[in-house]
């Protein structure tokens, strides 16, 4: 078994890594020191010469040289890590899957104290003002941190540091099934992401809220393939399980099944002190939430989205609500989840047409928030085609990380919310965005084309409904977007930059829905 420590610089990390080794007789791996070997400098040296960048790329390469983690039950591998190298998405991967993760955690003026009388230089924290460095630094890798199968809090003395940690870990070690990669309270709720997760998740946040019964609200297909699952390890735990289903997909987001679904939560005798977990996709989660939301006032509730647009969508932010045929959502409360447990192992079952539909809601993120990661996409959108789960949890966490304003919802309303999914929706709206936004004189015709291309690699239509641009303008104004009476539309500046307006051109909006919708 690899043992892997992380945390701040001044942590201990090293210290506390070759005691721990000493104790196990397993092998002692300082990725620093293996850095600076292989480099034949130091690391104030590669950050002088070379900046960051080249330093986290040697980083990256110590990090793979690792191999595969040991499969030993015993302790054969401690590593200690540079502060910084969970940041990276493909370190943090390596680094967590398949290993035992201790994060050594205290307050910035004590590792401030340490690294003052530390001969080795950090030169991230190098500056006037060290304690405010490592604040910074806490702030921003505290989500990654938090991932760590064990949490030790306070920087005591070495030995009292290890004898903690050795208390702690064959309970850890017992206790863990999948890869928590991110742990985050964020300002669109709290998530956690990794894979084969979601189990494990439920069980250990119903204990933490002392739960007397787990409340388990599905609809039939997410039920089979993930929510059996859960309710039997649950009853395994020695906890009682009630659960109910609604119906699947869009038809669950009605009044009429509200009501019934709060029925059924009085007839189970629910009291407000309990939780629901809510175990499907998209429209699932809206209606389990908005139920969670009006029940005695407010109840609590726990989102495990089953698809890949729940995981990085409707899931999280607190959205909740029901549909009338004039439009989606109209009906509806800010309510935050809990938790929202992200498991890429779940969509290992999605089916190709719900997972491309995922895809145009990440490309969405990448296209209006973030140029880099757009072009990340398209360098790697068939490794998330085939569904690589280091690339889903990378894809997942940028766009939580950038969740935007929802494009072309108006299309889903038009056809009926049964022809096209939201979705499939969501991909023709970047288009149409794209294209006026060209027509505008901020894109050039390349880029377009760069847009259709990678949603057509995503297995995503291009061609809108041919309902008629008059058609497609009536259901625009009914969005949540019209303000004033006036449509205020999501544009393009450039590719990963967007902006939200109403001073436009009509004519260059109505040459556009023409274009697509038809005349």
């Amino acid at each position: 078994m690899d043992v892997v420590l992380i945390g701040l610089p001044g942590s201990g990390k090293s210290v506390v890594g070759r005691r721990l080794a000493n104790r196990h007789a397993a092998v002692f791996i300082d990725l620093d020191e293996r850095i600076e070997s292989t480099a034949g400098r130091t690391i104030s040296q590669i950050f002088e010469d070379g900046g960051e960048s080249t330093f986290r790329a040697l980083e990256r390469a110590a990090i793979a040289g690792l191999g595969p983690p040991d499969s030993n039950h015993d302790v054969q591998r401690v590593i200690a890590t540079g502060g910084g190298a969970i940041v990276d998405p493909r370190n943090r991967w390596t680094l967590y899957r398949g290993r035992t993760t201790i994060w050594l955690d205290g307050r910035p003026e004590v590792l401030a104290q340490r690294l003052r009388r530390s001969p080795r230089v950090r030169p991230l924290v190098s500056g006037n003002d060290p304690i405010g460095a490592i604040r910074g630094l806490a702030a921003r890798r505290e989500r990654f941190y938090a991932a760590a199968t064990v949490h030790q809090v306070g920087v005591a003395e070495v030995h009292g540091v290890v004898d903690a940690v050795e208390e702690r870990l064959d309970e850890a070690i017992a206790g863990t099934s999948g890869t928590t990669l991110l742990r985050a309270s964020t300002s669109i709720g709290r998530i956690v992401l990794g894979d084969g997760i979601a189990v494990e998740a439920v069980a250990a946040e119903l204990d933490t809220l002392r739960a007397r019964r787990a409340i388990l609200i599905s609809e039939p297909g997410a039920w089979a393939a993930v929510g059996e699952r859960l309710a039997t390890s649950l009853r395994e735990r020695g906890r009682e399980v009630v659960h109910f289903l609604l119906p699947e997909g869009e038809a669950a987001k009605r009044l009429d099944v509200v009501e019934t679904a709060a029925r059924e939560l009085a007839t189970r005798r629910v009291e407000r002190a309990e939780v629901l977990v809510a175990i499907g996709g998209g429209a699932l989660g809206d209606t389990a939430g908005f139920l969670a939301a009006i029940y005695l006032r407010g109840i609590r509730f726990i989102q495990v989205p089953t698809t890949l647009v729940a995981q990085i969508d409707s899931a999280i932010g607190g959205k909740t609500g029901v549909d009338l045929p004039q439009g989606k959502n109209l009906i509806g409360a800010f309510h935050q989840p809990r938790e929202v447990f992200a498991d890429t192992d779940v969509l290992t079952t999605l089916p190709e047409r719900e997972l491309s539909c995922g895809l145009a809601e990440i490309i969405k993120y990448g296209l209006l928030a973030d140029r880099v990661f757009f072009d990340w996409l398209e360098a790697n959108m068939e490794a998330l085609r085939r569904r690589d789960p280091q690339a889903l949890t990378h894809a997942i966490y940028r766009s939580c990380q950038i969740k935007a304003q929802i494009v072309g919802r108006d299309i889903e309303a038009a056809t009926g919310y049964v022809e096209w999914l939201h979705g499939e929706a969501v991909g023709v709206g970047l288009l149409l965005a794209a294209s006026m936004s060209q027509r505008l004189g901020a894109l050039a015709a390349a880029d377009v084309a760069r847009v259709a291309t990678l949603l057509e690699r995503a297995g995503l239509r291009t061609t809108a409904p041919q309902i008629g641009a008059a058609t497609a303008a009536d259901f625009m104004r009914i969005d949540k977007k019209v303000q004033g009476g006036r449509v205020r539309l999501v544009l393009l500046s450039s590719l990963g930059a967007a902006y939200i307006t109403g001073d436009y051109a009509d004519d260059a909006l109505h040459s556009t829905l023409r274009e697509h919708f038809g005349t």
